[in-house]
């Protein structure tokens, strides 16, 4: 099948890589010139393990395409996907659907024939129907289906999310529709992926209450960690204890500094502001939104009260800046909120990540960015770990100790076994354990 994509940011140039991958013609389409020009030289603009060379092969084999020129790729596709952004609005926590309803206007002028319209962007519930009503009042006449196909896709495992997904979930009460995206998802049967069709505003309410209960999930493991902190237990075991239990499952159940991302921030407080639209408010999404909030600022507390209360013209070290592992991504990560409060208190800053610092440069300032975590260490009063990359894992603790001028560390990603920290000297926080 032919396929185009509108926006080539992570969701579009995953989706429109693995589609080809599947034996499907795809045209990505975007706006954005030094994008396109990279992508056509070979250079992927975001960092996703395993993309660079699933791009490369199927360019080569000539099934995935790059285009500022939506028309040729719009007028000879099958099924069109929109994957442009849909940011927080400013001042209402609204998801600002104003570059899903331009796609929506590009693709009705040009499209030809019956075709498929695909929102993969994650919107709230009747943006489908919006979409639908624009389509058709800039082209009466023309013949097609919009239907929801929300993306669960975890940054740093977005290539086998797509390729193995626990579900495809597809809204749409078009028969013809149906029969597309069937025959899109075709190479899925053989894993036996279940392909869940429902009608659209269904689906579009199925993203958001995902990512709203794995917030939950995330900031409920968070509370229990501050109760052991008072009580003397330890909270990767009490998240054993409860993840064992196969109504619950033991993912998302890692405490730590507050979740990030470009998910579920803007998510959780879509579907918040929706409900409360609707006269249904989610007072357990709001609660969630509120706590973790709170939950990234205290996250400095906590450095700042192992360097004695104060660190004012203290030097930092900073472990990880990315809101997870195996990513570039830097939005709404805890290290934003926790290194800004450190500077507020006079502290100096030197950090390492191996992706993100290149896109930290550009929202933090007086960051001191080194090369790698032994020169952030080197003379510092503390180093905290923020965001459990690997490299991080298994460090030369003895050289760490060395490096430092105070051997202090405050692991917010309970990396490291409290005893044996404190066996080797180390002055050692962590999260919800004794």
């Amino acid at each position: 099948m032919r396929v185009a994509v509108i926006g080539s940011g992570y969701v579009g140039l995953v989706s429109g890589a693995c589609f080809a991958d599947f034996g499907h013609v795809v045209t990505c389409v975007d706006k954005d010139v030094r994008k396109i020009e990279m992508l056509r030289a070979g250079d992927i603009p975001i960092f996703e393990p395993g993309l660079d060379h699933l791009v490369a092969q199927n360019v080569k084999e000539g099934r995935l395409f790059f285009t500022l020129d939506a028309a040729e790729a719009i007028r000879e596709a099958d099924a069109i996907f929109i994957a442009v952004g849909t940011p927080s609005r400013r001042g209402d926590g609204h998801a600002d659907l104003s570059y899903v309803y331009a796609a929506a206007k590009e693709i009705a002028e040009l499209m030809s024939g019956y075709t498929v319209i695909v929102t993969k962007s994650t919107v709230p519930v009747g943006t489908g129907d919006e979409v639908e009503r624009i389509i058709r009042e800039t082209r009466p006449d023309a013949d097609f289906a919009v239907v929801s196909n929300p993306e669960f896709l975890r940054e740093g495992a977005a290539i086998n999310d797509f390729k193995r997904p626990d579900r495809v979930v597809v809204g749409t009460d078009d028969p013809r529709a149906r029969e597309v995206m069937q025959e899109l998802y075709r190479p899925l049967y053989l894993n036996e992926t279940p392909l869940l069709f429902t009608n659209r505003r269904t689906s579009e309410l199925t993203k958001y209450a995902a990512n709203a209960f794995l917030a939950m999930k995330i900031t409920f493991i968070n509370e229990i960690a501050d109760v052991c902190e008072r009580t003397g237990a330890d909270v990767q075991q009490v998240a054993r204890g409860i993840g064992l239990d196969n109504r619950i499952g033991g993912k998302f159940l890692n405490a730590g500094p507050g979740y990030g991302g470009s998910c579920f921030p803007k998510d959780t407080l879509a579907l918040v502001r929706t409900a409360q639209e609707a006269g249904a408010p989610l007072q357990l999404v709001e609660a969630t939104v509120r706590v973790n909030d709170a939950r990234k600022k205290a996250m400095s507390d906590r450095i700042v009260k192992a360097l004695s209360g104060d660190v004012a013209g203290k030097t930092v070290a900073i472990l990880g800046l990315t809101f997870k592992p195996n990513t570039d991504d830097m939005r709404d990560a805890p290290a934003l909120d926790i290194i800004k409060a450190l500077q507020a208190g006079g502290a100096k800053i030197r950090a390492f990540d191996p992706e993100g610092m290149e896109e930290a440069a550009h929202l933090l300032t007086d960051v001191e960015f080194v090369g790698g975590p032994y020169e952030a260490v080197a003379g510092a009063d503390a180093v905290a770990i923020i965001t459990e990359w690997d490299q991080f894992r298994a460090l030369d603790l003895g050289r760490i100790k060395q490096a430092l001028k105070a051997p202090i560390v405050i692991d917010l990603r309970n990396i490291y076994k409290p005893a044996e920290m404190r066996a080797l000297g180390f002055t050692y926080v962590s999260v919800g354990r004794a």
